[in-house]
């Protein structure tokens, strides 16, 4: 079924799927989360960024993280490392325990599928917004 976001172009070839609500105390701007598939093994997800947006700095507890870069441009940051600038094709690979954030550049929408592994007792720790390190990317 198609949605209707006037705020956003969505910017791949997959569904841009509904408001991330659920996430939204967790993300400056808005997002959206299309999930792909849920398994007993792995969970895929589209998320869509719209222009400015992104999470705040977190960890993953456990499970590892692949995002898969698939429409505008966005970025990727691990704590005390630079910026990594994500387009199209670019893949990275978030062990378990990493602090990072990612999310879409200052002047362009930003989607990635997530594809993160299903662990017994894995969890996720929302840390501090992204302010600082984003403005510098201006």
């Amino acid at each position: 079924m198609a949605q209707n976001h006037s705020t956003i172009t969505n910017p791949s070839a997959f569904p841009l799927g509904a408001p991330n609500d659920a996430y939204a105390k967790y993300f400056i701007g808005q997002s959206y989360l299309a999930p792909l598939v849920s398994g007993k093994e792995v969970n895929v997800s589209n998320v869509t960024f719209e222009v400015g947006c992104r999470n705040n700095w977190h960890i993953h507890h456990r499970a590892c993280q692949i995002l898969i870069a698939v429409g505008g441009r966005g970025y990727y940051q691990e704590w005390g490392k630079e910026p990594v600038e994500l387009k199209p094709g670019d893949v990275v690979y978030v062990a378990p325990e990493t602090k990072h954030w990612h999310g879409a550049a200052p002047d362009s929408d930003f989607a990635h599928i997530a594809i993160m592994n299903v662990v017994d007792g894995a969890s996720n720790e929302w840390l501090e917004p992204v302010e600082a390190e984003y403005d510098a990317l201006r």
